[in-house]
């Protein structure tokens, strides 16, 4: 089945509500409820005081009308009395500060005394349920990053200088890597290394690229310690956290790899025409993580409580997001929230059933979603390779987005993604991401945006693949340590790309610089083509002549940021006979094995020629040729031939 439902939160709520919510969500279609999220002070009021009836009650509901439950550990929120125990849990900013109770996340990561009460309850709660036949997913903690990062504290300092000891063993290796002869800063024991507090000037990049690492996996190490307390008592029941899209501050391959699913939460904003291209980008990350179907487990029915404007969803809006996510491969879609909340700092954030009731228009659309999800059951499960993959790396993106010691802090990594996943996307193509160690078989274009941050390993990598492979400016600069290649960039690219880069020419914002592919902006460099054709050159300018793409069999470098790729791409996906669904601009086409998803963000009529006959799910009607695809609305195809 597709799921369908979202985060429902009982206890904010009398129980001669809930009989009501039951009934309701049968009369939606709901199947699934995310439960007890932020519910640990109410399940344990008091250190090892448990109250548990009211969740009994409610899994004992949800079972009896056919709703299944992801069940939260509660650790996302401490409360307040392990707070008041424990003040030296609550996370240290950088600037030495400590934070107060009131939120959420309110913990270091680094804190034993965390990590064992959050140990401690979600065995207690595998331990009562593992039998309840409500139960069908652990929810672990919640939005990992989102609040709490990181933490500057003396006890996140020994984790730190614990954890480069087991990656560098002594403290002469941790000085080779850092390169702390520059400044000054040689280390002569572990004691003397601290996290990179505020300081009077730039601090060492590579200790802040190690942070990063350190950071998340520190955050990982909470939820790996949650799912064995889980695996123990419950083996059987898969386990997730709810990712944050493409979240700069956690390495979601290396997350991924710890779950059973991956689960994402998506809120495009409805007042911006465009964010339906930035999170379809999204989406096709979260099922290349697992390179398998995955579930958006929250999005907004409407309006969020977070924005300086919520802007709420127009009418259709709520339905056409959640087709998208369906067609980039989530096998359903949940919400923020059931019920709207009366209070908290969430009570303007929309829910499926609102404020009003259900004598308002957003009840109609929770029941039309709820109709449309059964009509498209059969594409649950469905996964396919796409024929062309953006390469993403984290530890590049961390280094690549350091403060103050960077040629320019313009080239911002989701930026440069999505100069390529645009043009992309308007040609209905689908797209994978992958890191750069993995292989790409299977593939017949593969871009790489940047890959500042480049090993030996990654470039044999992207050496080993044998289709049409564009590689983007500032890549192969700096190795594992952020030291520069030797010979400086593109290192371990440079016989693969047959160019080497002399200088770095930035651009100040809105100069640009001529090209005979078009102007680029933010970025040139100074190349020579040792071993490749020049495809492009600089016009005018300090540049002007020299290359700016090359091309050395079947691998191209730009040495630019192209302000319009489109037509350069054209070019390159033609050699690797990649083709597309033609459509207008703003009707997104997207491929899901055997079906094809057309989805109107625009809100007028659009009329699309069909490439193949098929049956539209959505109306149980034949369709072929041409269409009228009416404002925010979809179809969604059973292409002939599939049954």
């Amino acid at each position: 089945m597709l799921r369908f439902g979202g985060d429902y939160n009982p206890e904010q709520w009398p129980e001669e509500v809930w009989a009501e919510d039951l009934r309701l969500m049968s009369e939606a279609g709901v199947n699934m409820a995310t439960v007890a999220v932020f519910s640990w002070s109410r399940l344990e009021p008091e250190q090892g005081a448990w109250d548990f009836a009211w969740l009994d009650r409610i899994l004992d509901l949800l079972h009896e009308h056919g709703i299944d439950a992801d069940l939260a550990t509660a650790t996302a929120t401490p409360p307040p009395w392990l707070v008041r125990a424990h003040p030296e849990m609550m996370p240290v900013t950088a600037d030495g500060v400590r934070l107060e109770f009131g939120s959420r996340q309110g913990y270091c990561p680094s804190s034993p005394v965390y990590r064992t009460h959050a140990v401690r309850l979600a065995r207690t709660l595998a331990t009562r349920y593992a039998s309840h036949p409500a139960l069908k997913m652990w929810h672990i903690g919640n939005e990992y990053a989102d609040h709490t990062l990181e933490c500057f504290c003396e006890v996140s300092a020994a984790h730190f200088r614990t954890w480069l000891e087991a990656r560098y063993g002594t403290i002469g290796g941790l000085n080779a890597v850092w390169g702390t002869s520059c400044w000054g800063q040689l280390y002569t024991g572990f004691d003397q290394v601290e996290p990179p507090r505020t300081a009077p000037g730039p601090v060492n990049p590579a200790q802040l690229l190690d942070w990063r690492r350190f950071c998340s996996d520190a955050l990982l190490e909470l939820f790996e310690a949650e799912k064995a307390a889980l695996r123990e008592v419950t083996p059987d029941i898969p386990v997730t956290t709810n990712f944050m899209s493409i979240l700069h501050g956690l390495d979601y391959w290396k997350w991924a790899a710890a779950e059973d699913l991956v689960t994402d939460d998506a809120y495009p904003d409805p007042a911006d025409p465009e964010s339906h291209v930035a999170i379809a980008l999204s989406y096709d990350l979260m099922r290349s993580l697992k390179r398998q179907p995955w579930l958006l487990l929250e999005s907004s029915p409407s309006a969020v409580s977070w924005r300086a404007v919520n802007a709420p969803k127009p009418p259709g809006m709520m339905r056409l997001h959640s087709l998208q996510a369906l067609a980039h491969g989530s096998d359903g879609v949940m919400f923020f929230q059931w019920r709207q909340a009366r209070f908290g700092p969430e009570k303007f954030h929309s829910a499926l059933l609102p404020h009003g009731g259900t004598a308002t228009r957003g009840w109609q659309e929770t029941l039309q979603l709820g109709r449309d999800l059964k009509a498209l059951a059969e594409v649950a499960g469905s996964y396919e390779q796409a024929q062309v993959a953006l390469v993403l790396d984290w530890d590049s993106w961390w280094g690549l987005e350091a403060p103050e010691s960077m040629p320019s802090d313009r080239l911002k990594l989701k930026e440069l993604l999505l100069d390529w996943y645009r043009p992309l996307h308007a040609r209905g193509i689908a797209v994978d991401l992958a890191p750069p160690g993995r292989d790409l078989t299977g593939y017949r274009l593969v871009i790489v945006p940047n890959l500042y941050l480049c090993t030996e390993e990654s470039a044999k990598a992207l050496s080993a693949f044998d289709g049409e492979l564009v590689v983007g400016p500032f890549s192969g600069v700096v190795d594992a340590a952020d030291q520069v290649h030797p010979g400086g960039a593109p290192g371990p690219l440079r016989d693969l790309l047959g160019v080497t880069v002399e200088e770095f020419w930035p651009l100040h914002d809105g100069v640009t610089q001529a090209t005979t592919a078009g102007a680029a902006r933010t970025w040139t460099e100074w190349i020579h083509a040792t071993d490749a054709e020049v495809v492009a050159r600089y016009r005018g300018g300090e540049l002007d002549g020299r290359p700016a793409i090359t091309r050395k069999g079947g691998v191209t470098y730009l040495s630019c940021r192209l302000d319009d790729p489109a037509p350069f791409l054209d070019t390159v996906l033609a050699r690797a006979d990649v083709h597309g669904v033609e459509v207008p601009r703003g009707v997104e086409a997207v491929r899901r094995a055997g079906h094809l998803f057309l989805l109107n963000h625009t809100t007028d009529p659009q009329r699309i020629t069909l490439p193949q006959a098929g049956t539209d799910l959505l109306t149980a009607t034949s369709r072929q040729g041409e269409i009228e695809l009416a404002p925010r609305d979809a179809v969604v195809l059973r292409l002939e031939g599939r049954k």
